[in-house]
């Protein structure tokens, strides 16, 4: 006698035999199953919505109706569901057929208990792989979607995850980076995936600001207070309350502003240039830099409690050279970028430009990638980017050792020769051709129909 089903059943079997269903519930219960039984589609379908199901084993036939119609009733309801069709011996295009509806597994009467139990485990294992991969694409898509940080290498996931464990915190971070490695799409990844993406998110770079203007450019001035300040106007500081600041080449600050800013991070107070009363802030500072702050707090040029104070926990960007990987993701998220910007069609980049771009040094990181994406789609013949169209392809300068003959040579038949056998190791991709023989599109073009090879 079978025990009563479970409320929360981990297990679905849809079995119209009584017997034979009573034997399938025993064994699969004894292997510490949660298992729910039906007798049809009917029964069946009133369990497809039980939050703890995870696997629905049925038989091919039923009282009223088949196993295929289940199957279709599940993937419509319940598509995480794994489902595993038992079907009598011979009857493999039903097999076939559940397989190619969805199912994840058929099982063939007569069977031991044994394959019972090993096909349920194979389903489950199917399932559980099937949502991690699920999870994972979720994780990256929602990634990419919010920050535009492009990449799949090991040091780029570990960067995700501590973007994802620092972003719902107040912690004040500091991200160390090359220049061209994409500091600012790490701090604004910091903002979005906070409490604080309602609010500001204010970027300066501390480069760029004279040095007279740096102090009223941070905290605001009042009117009056410097000449050509007619009107009180906020400073960046407020610009970002309740949101976040984001404070680029932070190592170029000048000494003399360093203590002011310290205490604003530390107080969450400070005076507009020329004021007299205080204003209170609340925002979340996170600084880049390119240069080696410590170098600099040990050589007098940056404050070392300001230091610490914006290095509460420090972010390390990888240049592109310690992962070459991203390069051809990263290549075609630039490339489709720039063709939606400039209304051109997407297009594919061949396996040798990809090859020598993954070989480029990169001294400019991803910014210098992205204009290097753009500039190729843009100047290409066709606005199809080929290994020829890099400005220091290879193949515009190798001569390939040839010695001119002392009796000479028919050029006009050698040129000839030459294009037909690039044609043929090219398979009559003209493009691919053209490359091989280091020459421009066009050019290759006017020979072939020079030498009556423009059809070929």
């Amino acid at each position: 006698m079978t025990e009563p089903e479970p409320r929360n059943p981990s297990l679905l079997l849809v079995e119209d035999d009584a017997a034979q269903r009573e034997l399938m519930v025993d064994a699969l219960r004894d292997a510490g199953f949660a298992v729910a039984a039906a007798a049809g589609l009917d029964a069946a379908s009133a369990w497809l919505d039980c939050p703890s199901l995870q696997l629905v084993l049925s038989d091919y036939r039923l009282a009223d109706g088949d196993g295929l119609a289940l199957l279709r009733r599940v993937r419509q309801r319940r598509p995480e569901l794994s489902f595993v069709l038992v079907t009598a011996y011979g009857s493999i295009e039903h097999a076939v057929e559940a397989l190619r509806a969805g199912a994840d597994d058929y099982l063939a009467k007569p069977f031991q208990r044994q394959a019972l139990l090993l096909a349920v485990d194979k389903a489950l294992r199917t399932r559980a792989l099937r949502e991690e991969n699920r999870r994972l694409s979720n994780e990256l898509g929602e990634r990419e979607r919010l920050v535009d940080l492009i990449g799949r290498a090991p040091a780029m996931q570990k960067l995700y995850r501590q973007i994802e464990r620092l972003a719902p915190t107040d912690a004040s971070v500091l991200i160390e980076g090359e220049s061209g490695t994409g500091k600012e799409l790490v701090a604004r990844a910091l903002h979005k995936l906070s409490r604080r993406a309602p609010a500001a998110f204010v970027a300066v770079n501390c480069a760029a600001i004279p040095e007279g203007l740096i102090e009223a450019e941070f905290f605001g001035a009042e009117r009056g207070a410097y000449t050509g300040a007619q009107a009180t106007r906020a400073g960046h500081f407020e610009q970002a309350q309740g949101g976040t600041l984001f404070l680029d080449e932070i190592g170029e600050l000048p000494l003399a502003l360093q203590p002011k800013l310290l205490r604003a991070l530390q107080e969450g107070r400070f005076m507009r240039v020329g004021g007299s009363r205080e204003i209170n802030v609340d925002v979340r500072v996170v600084a880049a830099t390119n240069r080696d702050l410590k170098r600099e707090v040990a050589d007098g040029r940056f404050r070392e409690d300001l230091y610490w104070r914006l290095n509460v926990v420090g972010l390390r960007l990888p240049p592109l050279r310690e992962r070459r990987e991203d390069i051809p993701l990263l290549v075609e998220h630039f490339a489709a970028r720039a063709a939606r910007q400039h209304g051109l069609p997407n297009p594919t980049f061949p396996r040798p430009l990809l090859r020598a771009l993954m070989d480029r040094p990169w001294s400019g990181n991803v910014r210098e990638l992205a204009n290097t994406v753009e500039r190729l789609l843009l100047l290409a013949e066709d606005f199809e980017p080929q290994l020829y169209d890099l400005p220091d392809a290879p193949a515009r300068g190798r001569d390939g050792g040839f010695t001119l003959p002392a009796e000479g040579l028919d050029w006009d038949a050698m040129e000839r020769s030459l294009l037909t056998q690039a044609l043929s190791a090219a398979q009559g991709q003209k493009k691919r051709a053209a490359a091989l023989l280091g020459l421009p599109y066009k050019a290759f073009l006017y020979r072939l129909e020079k030498h009556g090879l423009g059809e070929s």
